[in-house]
């Protein structure tokens, strides 16, 4: 059996990749930054990975406390992986390297998204000059996920969930929202295709889809 490769250095940036730097794990802590999930919600998120490489990744991460397990209460009674306290503060560091990213020329902002994905780039591109005076309650339901969007004071908070009267209520699938955001595609011609709908305040929707700008590509050579 292969043993897990080390980097065997002093520094804490070759001790953090030896911890996060195997292939998937990082992807695994993008797709609970939300919040737990189960096996198959993460297999959902990450259809690339097998199975057994989804399971190694998890005990991996599991034994240095950066995801842990639980058993959700009945009804439910179901076994889901969480971020641990240490394991939430790599937030940072992926929305920082997907914002590094982004700047790639090779960059494909048409390729297909998970739905955390598509979350974690709303608030790594969020642009708070563009959002000033802006205040929102929204809900975004993308199939069976539902996120609640609130923005004021320049700022945007995202978790999963519902809001008890929200100015709009946006229901579409990820390939359309980021068609919307970040290819340039109109929300009348959407909503005319019947890919999305929008209950409430359609003009709160409009203005909500322009505050994540595309960083410029990097200048490479």
């Amino acid at each position: 059996m292969a043993t897990k490769r080390k980097y065997d250095d002093g520094c804490a940036a070759a001790h953090a990749l030896d911890l996060v730097g195997e292939r998937w794990a990082l992807l695994i802590v993008r797709e609970l930054l939300f919040g737990p999930k189960r096996f198959t919600d993460l297999r959902v998120g990450m259809p690339g990975a097998s199975p057994n490489v989804l399971s190694q990744r998890l005990r991996e991460l599991e034994d240095v406390g950066i995801v842990q397990r639980r058993k959700l209460a009945p009804p439910a009674a179901a076994w889901v992986y969480e971020l641990t306290s240490w394991g939430k503060e790599l937030e940072p560091v992926i929305t920082a390297l997907g914002r590094w990213g982004g700047r790639s020329p090779s960059m494909r902002h048409d390729a297909a998204i998970s739905v955390d994905s598509l979350m974690l780039a709303l608030k790594t591109l969020f642009d708070p000059v563009r959002a000033e005076g802006f205040i929102a309650d929204l809900v975004l339901r993308l199939g069976e996920d539902s996120f609640r969007l609130q923005l004021s004071a320049g700022r945007i908070w995202i978790l999963r969930g519902e809001l008890d009267h929200p100015h709009a209520v946006i229901e579409t699938d990820p390939s359309t929202l980021n068609d919307l955001i970040w290819s340039g595609r109109r929300l009348a011609d959407a909503l005319e295709a019947g890919e999305l709908t929008v209950t409430g305040d359609r003009a709160r929707v409009e203005r909500f889809l322009g505050l994540f700008p595309l960083p410029e590509p990097a200048v490479v050579g």
